[in-house]
């Protein structure tokens, strides 16, 4: 199922997954179809949208974190610099060169970042900051090589040794608000979506020692057998309470939920995240977690006669292209076909990456 999988996307996908999928499955792509599919898809509308945004200095549209009253979805630097890595742009296009040098040169304290002349510590506040989402956007474009953020990627790790060193998440937290609120203690550590991001589309840190650590530290956040810090998410103070990015419950992480969620807890279970999912296989985790491997055998078991996966997903994670969402690749999910190539696209990337591609091939 597999094989046909790879040959069903081949055959019908858009240039993007074709691309990718010689690149990361077969690892056969050819200097000729890496032209090809270049050019295809910076022939698409949103790729010619996001480049028509792009301002002098190299930065997308008037956003940064998502949307806003100035930024739609893909006229932010963060929705656009992500959307051009999944898509699959030659990491040396000169527009997406110019969107990196823009990290590079901007300080964090530019009206460019949304900082209204605040700029939070990303090492002072556990899972905040903007330098954290800065990060993860260099990480996903593959530029971790030529930016450094080799002191992002140590704190993504020591955030989540942090969950194995403490007891619960109550010994690096203080109450507000006469005990209803609670909030991290500066310089403190903990995971968040962010730090997940950055760990899986980076190779730097990778050893065995740091994977089976990372494995440990997911497992004890996906326990439940604390009633009190099951979905558990206190609060980063900054001189006042924000929420976190998309930070990690104290118990009851799950890959099972509904709905498009900053972070994932136990709540109304619902379809696999398939977003999660690849960035845990990304990790080289899955194969350490029982409950992430069975996930991903039910991804796997999916895949029907034809290679497609006929697993059930939430729409939004796919369509919802933002901070928090977004899978598609396809231009649109008119046609059937469409919905099926993104879909199985990313239940192929889960089998490879998740060390269950070979088991099954």
């Amino acid at each position: 199922m597999i094989s046909k999988a790879i040959d069903f996307l081949l055959a019908n996908a858009n240039p993007s997954i074709k691309r990718r999928v010689k690149t990361e499955i077969l690892h056969n792509l050819t200097s000729k179809e890496a032209a090809q599919y270049q050019e295809q898809i910076l022939d698409e509308p949103i790729i010619k949208r996001i480049f028509a945004c792009q301002k002098d200095n190299g930065w997308f549209g008037n956003g940064f974190h998502g949307c806003s009253r100035n930024a739609t979805q893909f006229e932010n630097m963060e929705t656009d610099t992500k959307y051009l890595a999944e898509k699959a742009v030659d990491k040396d296009t000169p527009t997406l060169s110019k969107a990196m040098h823009a990290f590079e040169i901007i300080p964090l304290d530019d009206p460019c970042y949304e900082a209204h002349g605040f700029t939070i510590d990303e090492f002072k506040h556990a899972a905040g900051g903007q330098n954290l989402i800065r990060c993860a956007c260099i990480a996903r474009a593959g530029y971790d090589d030529r930016i450094d953020i080799s002191p992002q990627i140590q704190l993504s790790l020591d955030s989540f040794r942090r969950v194995l060193e403490i007891d619960s998440i109550f010994d690096i937290t203080r109450p507000i608000r006469n005990g209803k609120q609670l909030v991290f203690k500066d310089y403190e550590k903990w995971p968040c979506r962010y730090h997940l991001d950055i760990l899986s589309h980076t190779y730097s840190w990778r050893s065995k020692k740091n994977i089976i650590m990372l494995a440990e530290s997911i497992r004890k956040l996906m326990k439940t057998d604390r009633p009190e810090l099951i979905g558990l998410m206190p609060s980063v103070w900054i001189g006042h309470a924000v929420g976190p990015l998309g930070g990690f419950p104290a118990q009851g992480f799950t890959v099972r939920t509904e709905g498009l969620l900053p972070g994932q807890c136990v709540g109304k279970i619902g379809n696999i995240q398939f977003e999660y999912m690849e960035w845990l296989a990304r990790c080289g985790v899955v194969q350490f977690i029982p409950e992430l491997k069975t996930a991903a055998e039910e991804i796997i078991n999916s895949f029907d006669s034809n290679g497609i996966c006929s697993m059930q997903v939430g729409d939004a994670v796919f369509k919802g292209w933002g901070p928090y969402g977004g899978l598609q690749l396809e231009t649109d999910w008119k046609a059937k076909v469409r919905r099926d190539c993104d879909i199985t696209f990313r239940a192929l990337l889960i089998a490879y990456y998740s060390g269950l591609y070979k088991e099954i091939a």
